[in-house]
């Protein structure tokens, strides 16, 4: 396996599929979480981030900072890129990624996702987390199971704890090391979230408007920080919906120039 084949799981492999989705996973999380939104979007290939730190990564140092950890994800996914569009979908830390990676790729000039969907996170608006870095382990596990982004299955499994507690803390430290520069993205952007989600300052999600030329609105549920666990289908389904549009929008204008 290269080098870069080691940040992509795909689900299932669809190389006619017309379109490429990546994911990108919340702190502490994986490629799994991903996996079994293969079956909610067929048409599209899946293809979910898998950080280092982790599963069958979990012998590399994670990132603890965002900068080159967004460099990298940019080396590795020109080797993923093809033909066809892409969108960019992340929770919580991962939409930050996904965001940064946009941002990252259009500055190089290149050509950047169509779609950008973001999930309990907004650059500006989230509850910083600097203050819960440097607690020891047992009191840093309740203190981010009371702040909300500690999954409920692993604050009842010990074994699991101690295997997700690392990149859970590296994770956070990315997030406390990003640093706002008002960046925009050049497509449109959905954004997602739980409505009592304790990470975001209340109407969070909606100053993701200043940052693209085509806000899709926010969706809201039921839920938490991770609500997206309990609404999966209904976030996929509207999130491929938009998909669509974008892609038949795309078209069109493709046409047009075309003078078809």
């Amino acid at each position: 396996m290269t080098r870069q084949g080691r940040w992509f799981h795909t689900p299932e492999q669809r190389p006619d599929a017309d379109r490429q989705l990546f994911f990108f996973p919340h702190a502490g999380g994986s490629a799994a979480y991903y996996h079994r939104w293969a079956a909610l979007l067929p048409g599209v290939e899946v293809r979910a981030v898998q950080l280092p730190g982790r599963q069958e990564r979990r012998t590399e140092p994670p990132y603890r900072r965002t900068g080159p950890l967004v460099e990298a994800l940019h080396e590795a996914i020109e080797a993923e890129l093809d033909d066809r569009p892409y969108a960019f979908f992340g929770h919580s830390l991962g939409a930050l990624l996904g965001y940064r990676l946009a941002v990252a790729i259009q500055e190089d000039g290149g050509s950047g996702p169509a779609l950008l969907g973001v999930s309990g996170w907004a650059p500006e608006r989230f509850r910083p987390v600097d203050a819960l870095l440097p607690l020891p382990d047992g009191e840093f596990a309740a203190a981010v199971r009371r702040f909300g982004v500690l999954p409920a299955e692993a604050g009842t499994d010990p074994e699991l704890l101690a295997l997700v507690l690392p990149a859970v803390r590296a994770d956070l430290a990315l997030v406390a090391d990003y640093r706002d520069d008002g960046g925009g993205v050049g497509c449109p952007v959905a954004a997602y979230g739980g409505r009592t989600d304790p990470t975001l300052e209340p109407g969070g999600l909606t100053e993701w408007a200043r940052r693209t030329p085509a806000f899709l609105g926010v969706s809201e549920f039921p839920g938490g920080h991770f609500y997206l666990t309990e609404h999966a289908l209904a976030v996929a389904t509207d999130f491929s919906r938009h998909m669509q549009r974008v892609s038949q929008q795309g078209k069109l204008d493709t046409d047009r120039k075309a003078g078809r």
